[in-house]
């Protein structure tokens, strides 16, 4: 009954948004207040592992925005702010000239490619999405191509990072789970995850389904004007400011992985300087003194940028919020542990057992924090008991947790909103592509445990 539940939300979801053309914030609010009804009517809504009933509902509700939004908001506000600043100043038409003048105008798939798999490796799928998205925006203009034809090589690139390898949270912590090796399992995911994305991101915008589709650019997040050539930002401090969230994030992960584990003044310090949201805000600073003052800009210009902007992101950043929320009232319906107790008893090959239980609790859920954490506590003793390489292990978790991104998953709403997709363009092309994605992760795995043992 639970997964019935789960599929009846998704299709109310989508009659609401598809057919009654309701704004989605307002139907996925729905949506959750209405699965959180039938959990208490049924018994089955908890808090924290107590019962609940129907007082705490709004709670719920609320703790799932603000759970979604405690980093998202900061990181897309932040990073919308750098983007709309750097393309008043003309530097993200700078950084496209460079990159056209190197890759050409028929390689800026590649360019794509091999930018967001080097930023991808250490920054989560949010933060580098919207340090790229301006340039990627910037390119098309420039080009004249369908949106998608650039934008979709970078978002499958990002995916694929972000789900498959160290140190993103979710295979990190399933690492730790498993008790595998980090730097093994980083070395077997990156031999992985370079071909499969980079065929994916290849493929995809090639496909007749994909082509036919042809959004316009978003309003708002880039500059309308064209610039002269002498009216543009050098292309040093154009890219300087564009990675140094970057050279912040992976700086400080990099020096943390070379330090002991004993937490010394120099641990704190790296943490807070390789946070997303401190290394955004910083890079936002300076992007505001070689933007403005230094780029003959007043401030007065430099905050109407920002104000521009952020209104460009408020509705993506409230319907990212309300996805957030319909994933924790289906965790509070006790879906999870559902999935949990029927999988245990499923006598599968333990890494395809690994990667269909993150696959099944991401369909049902749309977390893949969730999905991999409780694949990961369900399959953890197969490693003792079967001798499975703990680091494949890992990396099969990780994929099954990528499959099928749909409306239940906050991801979901970035990709469409940033993209300006309707919901059943978003479904055709996320979720079609994490779907494929996901499987050939797995099949690489598979491939790789012949060799291993």
């Amino acid at each position: 009954m639970p997964m019935v539940i789960v599929g009846l939300s998704v299709v109310v979801l989508l009659v609401l948004m598809m057919k009654f053309k309701l704004n989605g914030f307002i139907s996925l609010l729905l949506v959750s207040a209405l699965v959180a009804f039938w959990a208490v009517a049924t018994g089955n809504f908890s808090v924290d592992g107590e019962p609940a009933g129907l007082a705490e509902i709004p709670e719920v509700i609320k703790d799932g925005v603000g759970g979604q939004l405690g980093g998202t908001a900061i990181v897309v506000g932040l990073g919308a702010m750098i983007g709309r600043v750097m393309g008043d100043a003309g530097a993200a038409q700078r950084i496209a000239g460079k990159i056209l003048n190197v890759f050409g105008a028929k390689g800026v798939q590649w360019a794509m490619i091999v930018a967001s798999m080097l930023i991808g490796v250490t920054m989560f799928y949010e933060v580098a999405f919207v340090i790229l998205v301006p340039v990627a925006f910037t390119l098309v203009r420039a080009t004249k191509v369908n949106l998608l034809w650039v934008g979709l090589p970078m978002s499958i690139s990002l995916s694929t990072m972000h789900s498959f390898l160290p140190p993103h949270p979710g295979p990190t912590a399933v690492a730790g789970l498993y008790d595998a090796s980090v730097g093994l399992t980083l070395a077997y995911g990156l031999l992985i995850a370079v071909p499969a994305g980079a065929l994916m991101a290849m493929l995809w915008p090639r496909l007749p389904f994909v082509r036919r589709i042809n959004p316009e650019m978003p309003q708002g997040l880039l500059a309308d004007k064209e610039f002269k050539e002498s009216e543009l930002p050098s292309g040093f401090m154009s890219f300087f400011v564009a990675l140094l969230p970057v050279i912040l994030i992976a700086g400080a992960e990099v020096i943390l992985m070379s330090l002991g584990e004993e937490e010394t003044t120099w641990h704190h310090v790296l943490k807070l300087i390789g946070s997303p949201e401190i290394a955004l805000l910083f890079a936002l600073i300076v992007a505001t003194i070689a933007f403005g003052p230094a780029h003959n800009r007043t401030m007065s210009q430099v905050g109407r940028s920002m104000s521009e902007g952020a209104r460009a992101m408020a509705m993506i950043i409230l319907v990212i919020g309300a996805g957030g929320a319909f994933k924790q009232v289906l965790v509070s319906a006790g879906i999870a542990d559902y999935i949990a107790q029927q999988a245990s008893g499923w006598d599968l090959n333990p890494i395809i057992l690994a990667w269909l239980i993150a696959a099944v609790l991401r369909i049902a859920l749309g977390s893949a924090t969730v999905a991999v954490s409780t694949a990961a506590g369900i399959a953890a003793p197969l490693v003792a008991a079967t001798g499975a390489s703990p680091e494949l292990m890992v990396l099969a978790t990780a994929c099954g947790s990528l499959a099928f991104s749909h409306v239940n998953d906050p991801g979901f709403w970035m990709f469409k909103e940033y993209f300006n997709l309707n919901v059943g363009q978003a479904l055709a092309v996320r979720t079609s592509y994490t779907t494929v994605l996901s499987v050939l992760g797995l099949l690489g795995v598979l491939l790789l445990s012949t060799f291993l043992g």
